[in-house]
């Protein structure tokens, strides 16, 4: 693992990057742990917030350039946009099936698909990971 790529990015893949990390870390936890109490509520919040943080530097990021200056990424983004505060409401409102399934699709969408789409050649957490 090389983190020189990531270190000598602009600032804002930076913070694009710790965010993401993080909230997948979180996003791990909150799945495990024990649910409806003021800990996960707590973390629910920062992780909710690490989503909007993570869809919104992705705006200033165009490495791919498919549409303009945006790539197909960028839907998963406006997605996440409206799906977060959607969720964040259905849990306020003891909706927790809604929550769940919005947790769920936030995760896998917003992290674990966008995110495997940055270990692709050419991109920094290819080369982070794999080099080059």
């Amino acid at each position: 693992m090389d983190l020189a790529p990531l270190t000598s990015a602009n600032w804002i893949i930076q913070i694009h990057t710790y965010a993401a990390v993080l909230a997948f870390v979180l996003g791990i936890y909150q799945f495990s742990a024990p649910k409806g109490d003021r800990v996960h509520r707590s973390i629910g919040y920062l992780w909710a917030g690490l989503m909007i943080a993570v869809a919104m530097t992705s705006f200033g990021i165009f490495q791919l350039r498919i549409i303009g200056p945006f790539s197909p990424i960028h839907l998963i983004s406006i997605y996440v946009c409206i799906v977060t505060p959607m969720a964040v409401l259905a849990a306020r409102q003891h909706q927790i099936p809604t929550h769940r399934a919005n947790m769920i699709g936030l995760f896998v969408g917003g992290l674990v698909v966008a995110g495997g789409f940055t270990f692709i050649p050419g991109r920094i957490m290819h080369a982070v990971f794999l080099g080059g």
